[in-house]
Parts: C-alpha cells; sequence; structure tokens
C-alpha cells in the first residue's frame, strides 16, 4: 500500500517511499517528489540531501524531469535555496543546477524553464560564481534551452551572451565546449549576433583561435558571426584573413576548410 503525501506525514515519508521507475510506482513518484520538495525550504542539510536526490532521480528516470512540469511552483521551490542571501553553499548550487540541466532535456519543460523569471539571473550568477562544474552545467543548460527559438530571444535580451563570453575567454578547459555549444545556438537568431560582437565575442574568438584552442567550435560561431556586418569589420581589424589561412594549410579537416 503507497501512503499519500501530506503535510502532517512532513519529511519522514521521505525514507520510505519506493521511487521505482514504472507505472505501477507513479503516485509513490510523486510523493517523493513533493517530499523531496519541502526539503527545500528546510535546513541546510536537509536542502543538500533533496537537492542531491534530485539531481540522481531527474538523469536517472525521466519520470522525475516530467514532474517539474506537472507540479506548479516546482521549479521555483527547487531554486529556492540557491536565491536566498548572500553566501553561496556551492555544493548546493551545483547539485541545483544540474537537477536544472536535467529538467531542461525535456522537450516540454524547455519553455516553463526558460520563462521562471529565476531561472536565466540563476544561471548567469552560476556561470559567474559556480564550481567547474556549476559553470558547464549553466552552459549546458543555457545550450539546452535554446533549441526553441523564443528562449533564444530570451535568453538573448536577458544578457547572458556575456556572462557565456567571459567564461570563454576564460578558457578552462572543462567548460570551453559547453559554453561554445550554448553561444552557437544562441548566435542562430541574428539579434543574438549583434548582442555577442558587442559583448566582445569576435575579438576573445579571434585570440583562443590564434592559439588553437578549440578551434573546430570557434570556427562554427566565427561562421555564423560573420553574416554581420560589424562581426565582419572587426574581424579584419583582428587579422581574421591570415589567421584563416593558416587554419586551412594545416586543418586536414575539410569541413573546417
Amino acid at each position: 500500500m503507497i501512503e499519500k503525501w501530506s503535510k502532517n506525514q512532513g519529511l519522514e515519508l521521505c525514507n520510505v517511499i519506493s521511487y521505482i521507475n514504472d507505472e505501477g510506482a507513479k503516485e509513490a513518484d510523486q510523493n517523493h517528489f513533493l517530499c523531496l520538495l519541502e526539503k527545500m525550504s528546510s535546513t541546510l542539510s536537509d536542502k543538500k540531501e533533496a537537492a542531491k536526490q534530485l539531481r540522481l532521480l531527474t538523469k536517472k528516470h525521466p519520470c522525475f524531469r516530467v514532474l517539474f512540469c506537472d507540479f506548479e511552483n516546482a521549479i521555483p521551490q527547487l531554486l529556492k535555496p540557491i536565491c536566498e542571501g548572500d553566501s553561496i553553499n556551492h555544493d548546493l548550487q551545483e547539485d541545483v543546477i544540474t537537477t536544472l540541466l536535467n529538467i531542461s532535456i525535456h522537450d516540454n519543460n524547455k519553455k516553463l524553464v526558460a520563462e521562471t523569471p529565476m531561472v536565466i539571473p540563476i544561471l548567469m550568477n552560476a556561470l559567474r560564481c559556480g564550481t567547474i562544474e556549476t559553470r558547464a552545467n549553466a552552459a549546458a543548460t543555457l545550450f539546452t534551452l535554446s533549441a526553441l527559438d523564443s528562449n533564444k530571444e530570451l535568453i538573448g535580451k536577458s544578457n547572458a551572451l556575456k556572462p557565456l563570453i567571459d567564461l570563454l575567454e576564460e578558457g578552462n578547459p572543462l567548460v570551453m565546449k559547453d559554453v561554445a555549444s550554448a553561444i552557437f545556438t544562441l548566435c542562430m537568431m541574428h539579434d543574438n549576433k549583434a548582442r555577442a560582437v558587442k559583448d566582445g565575442a569576435v575579438r576573445v574568438i579571434m585570440t583562443k583561435m590564434e592559439n588553437r584552442v578549440h578551434v573546430d567550435e570557434l570556427l562554427a560561431i566565427l561562421a555564423l558571426l560573420s553574416t554581420h556586418q560589424k562581426a565582419v569589420l572587426e574581424m579584419a581589424e583582428l587579422g581574421a584573413v591570415p589567421c584563416l589561412l593558416s587554419i586551412m594549410r594545416e586543418s586536414s579537416c575539410e569541413r573546417n576548410k
């Protein structure tokens, strides 16, 4: 017999609920999910425990990704612990941001996640001051969300390209691919090309390419930006032509050429 979740039962249910991922355990999944969300408003140790469980469950069991779409205010409840106060617990932040990434994989969640007011500011903050894994997963979340054109526009208007470009310039090898993927996808929208150029993308990309850092990914972004007139002028000023010619001579990759 599966017990129903209630406030009177509180957090004790978390210890007794099974969350096997099949149709017969659906009610148990919901109960466990609600219990974990309640813990996100409890003590720091409870928040950290709940965040770790939600990270694991949303990675391994797609039904838990769907639950964030099914329950109103589930996403704000998840994010609340890393919105409160000035100090950030980096372990908690990492688990919450990674859970948000897992949630965003589900197609029906992409619009809901991006349009939750606190999401993009939290991701931008994570890009600036999280652990390396947090920053990589924040970039990956923006990449995942930007699959929708409406989200590309929303993310661009929120000025999220600037922290992505700053992180690209910083050059940590563990985040470069996620950051480059996010910038590339966002720049498929014309208005975001202008924003990326304004935020210094061309200079950063040219510097990295001259040092032969992630040439494949950065060439793809540069190709997108080259349809924007200001980007072309800046490329010329920064010596893009000799750089590109040298890459053509060195590269064995037909796509790059």
